[in-house]
């Protein structure tokens, strides 16, 4: 579904997924913690799923990540629901900020911005700075466990100040590592587009706008608090070496611009205050991006009609566009008229089999259906998109839905064990899987998923034994099986016989 929230205490898509995640980022949010007086929300970071914004970062990342010698396919990129101009990466891991996308102007502010998370992956800066936090001693360490806890009870000017508790040296000495990594991202990310034939020209603008954003609200933040170097000091030190480049002055393309547009007006619509996101796109503009943002905005305000006009206005002028298609079919099912939605959703499907995101929307139409082959339907469609993001517990719940449908409970069982483990409830997990192994053939690979599923959330103590994962015992041969059968030749055929003469 267009933009959806996925709201956890840290990230809630999967166990492994926060596990990983965790790792890789834990430096960067103790820092994070330290760096400003920041409130911290306690209910934790909101991560944003849409198809249409992943497939730009996408476009978009891959290319810079190939450049800066990294393997594309092996790096995560998460979106996270906030509206203040921000990306981050370690591990395997790049994060940005809703709100990097409307506060850039063109598409290569925004590829600036990834080209300098690039380098912090490139420099392997996320363990590089578990080091060097372990090299600065427990009495910092000690200090940011207090600030963090000071900031998360809504006192972030407390927890700034806990953090002078016998470790300022210990903490500046790890913020210059720190700002040495953040000059040495900045340059190699001049390295990364150059070597694209992009221009560098976005990066100077967007971190002059950052400067001068600074300048205007008169901040004036301690340089050794802040684990990125002010705008200011970072606009100094590129400034040169980016207008040296012969891409200086390459332009994004119309097109590139008004993809980038649609993306702002769906995130404005779906994330600002409907009323505001109307004032931002009255009636008066009648451009593409204008009717996207007016059709999220009706839509959440429940102006249905309206909604659904503004939107077919954009997929009859745009038939093949999947992303217009994907919100009107949206609509349609969130109101009701579930029959409706069928078409738009089985459209972008077509126009995009791999996304396994637009197979689950189709799915849910499918299902709301109650109609016999369109649920069998549904569970294909459902089916693909776990295998292509086996960790996606949403789709394993409609897929759950849709085994129950047809009356397949062991399966349904399966699949709701497996959503669950997939968020984090690990007892609930072990309870369906438990359930579904006596209707599982013994051996098959469903069979094994359930296994792997109770093996991988058993308690320590108190649980029930563990099933028997031996396939089940043979029946013995009767006495005329025993009997010594006569030895038949197997056909084969005549040898060739090669004249070496």
């Amino acid at each position: 579904m267009p933009l959806q929230l996925v709201r956890a205490q840290v990230v809630k898509a999967s166990t492994k997924f926060r596990s990983r995640l965790r790792k890789s980022l834990a430096v960067m949010a103790a820092l994070a913690t330290a760096a400003a007086p920041i409130a911290s929300q306690a209910q934790g970071i909101s991560t944003l799923r849409d198809a249409e914004i992943e497939a730009w970062l996408e476009d978009y990342s891959r290319p810079i990540f190939t450049a800066a010698g990294l393997n594309p396919k092996s790096i995560e990129i998460i979106i996270v629901n906030d509206p203040t101009f921000n990306a981050f990466a370690g591990g395997r891991y790049m994060g940005v900020n809703s709100g990097l996308f409307t506060f850039a102007k063109t598409p290569n502010e925004i590829e600036g911005v990834i080209a300098h998370e690039a380098g912090h992956l490139a420099g392997n800066h996320g363990a590089r700075s578990a080091e060097a936090m372990a090299n600065a001693g427990t009495p910092m360490l000690l200090g940011l466990l207090l600030a963090g806890a000071a900031i998360a009870a809504g006192a972030p000017e407390a927890g700034i100040g806990l953090l002078g508790l016998g470790q300022n040296i210990a903490i500046k000495d790890y913020l210059v590592y720190s700002r040495s990594q953040e000059a040495t991202a900045d340059q190699s990310s001049i390295t990364y587009l150059n070597r694209l034939g992009k221009s560098t020209k976005g990066a100077m603008d967007i971190w002059s706008r950052m400067r001068n954003y600074q300048i205007i609200t008169g901040q004036r933040v301690n340089p050794f608090l802040q684990s990125h170097p002010l705008a200011n000091e970072r606009f100094s030190a590129l400034q040169t070496r980016a207008m040296e480049s012969p891409y200086f002055n390459v332009q994004d393309s119309p097109e590139e611009i008004h993809r980038l547009h649609l993306i702002q007006a769906k995130i404005k619509g779906f994330l600002h205050d409907p009323l505001q996101t109307l004032r931002d796109y009255p009636l008066s503009d009648q451009s593409d991006p204008a009717h996207y943002a007016r059709a999220v905005a009706y839509y959440r305000h429940s102006e249905i009609e309206k909604a659904l006009k503004e939107i077919r206005k954009l997929t009859a002028e745009h038939p093949d566009n999947p992303y217009f298609n994907e919100l009107e079919g949206q609509i349609l099912f969130e109101y009701g008229r579930t029959n409706e939605s069928i078409a738009p959703h089985r459209k972008t499907v077509e126009l995009l089999p791999d996304n396994p995101l637009m197979r689950i929307n189709l799915a849910r139409s499918l299902i709301a259906s109650n109609e016999p082959d369109l649920i069998a339907e549904a569970t294909i469609h459902l089916k693909r998109a776990v295998a292509k993001e086996k960790d996606n517990g949403f789709a394993w719940y409609e897929l759950a839905r849709a085994y129950a449908e047809q009356g397949e409970t062991a399966k349904a069982d399966l699949a709701t064990a497996e959503s669950r483990f997939q968020s984090g409830a690990h007892p609930d997990a072990n309870h369906f899987a438990r359930r579904a192994l006596p209707g599982l053939e013994r051996g098959t690979a469903e069979w094994r998923q359930a296994m792997d599923i109770i093996l991988a959330t058993q308690p320590a103590e108190g649980a029930p034994p563990l099933p028997s994962a031996q396939p089940a015992p043979q029946p013995l041969p009767s006495p005329e099986e025993r009997q010594p059968q006569e030895k038949k030749t197997p056909d084969v055929p005549d040898p060739i016989v090669i004249d070496s003469n």
